[in-house]
């Protein structure tokens, strides 16, 4: 329920980086939700109230499709994609597989364009030679800082991996102390 919870309060953020498993706990949740619903609604039709509940349903689909969104391109931001290949799912047929498999990636290691790794915010990196990506130095102890990584306008909770928006000493996401 936290990471669903996570998207909710990232509601319209586009930017930064979610975990796989950030975006699968929340398609999960996100299906079984509205899938009872609809059944519960098509069963209950016959009383009068299963209009009102699909309807309501309905209306709660509309209302998730941003944060739905959100998290589908911070996904891809995480595997080093624009999120403009979420276009690739309106090809016919094999669209919504190539969506599927991007999804299932695993995460850019360490820092990339869109930020820090979310799976370990603060672990060191090192450049890998001739490739312009910086692999996550294994078995080196991450060094005690600043929870926010970068400067003020490119920096992000160590703790979420949220893009910090503002001066606050407290991440506006999570609410560690910075």
């Amino acid at each position: 329920m936290e990471w669903f919870q996570l998207v909710w309060r990232r509601y319209a953020e586009f930017d930064g980086r979610s975990r796989r498993q950030e975006y699968w706990m929340f398609s999960l949740i996100q299906f079984v939700i509205i899938f009872v619903g609809y059944i519960v609604g098509l069963v209950l039709t016959g009383i009068g109230i299963g209009v009102a509940i699909l309807g309501l349903c309905f209306v709660y689909s509309l209302i998730s499709l941003i944060p739905s969104l959100s998290v589908s391109v911070r996904r891809l931001h995480d595997t080093g994609k624009s999120g403009w290949f979420l276009l690739v799912g309106l090809i016919p047929f094999i669209g919504g597989v190539i969506v599927i498999v991007f999804m299932a990636l695993d995460s850019d290691p360490g820092m990339n364009q869109y930020g820090p790794n979310p799976k370990f915010p603060q672990q060191p990196t090192m450049p890998v030679w001739g490739t312009g990506y910086s692999a996550p130095m294994l078995g080196v102890q991450p060094q005690p800082g600043p929870t926010f990584v970068g400067d003020k306008n490119f920096g992000f909770c160590g703790a979420c991996g949220a893009r910090r928006k503002d001066d606050s000493p407290f991440c506006g996401d999570c609410g560690t102390h910075l």
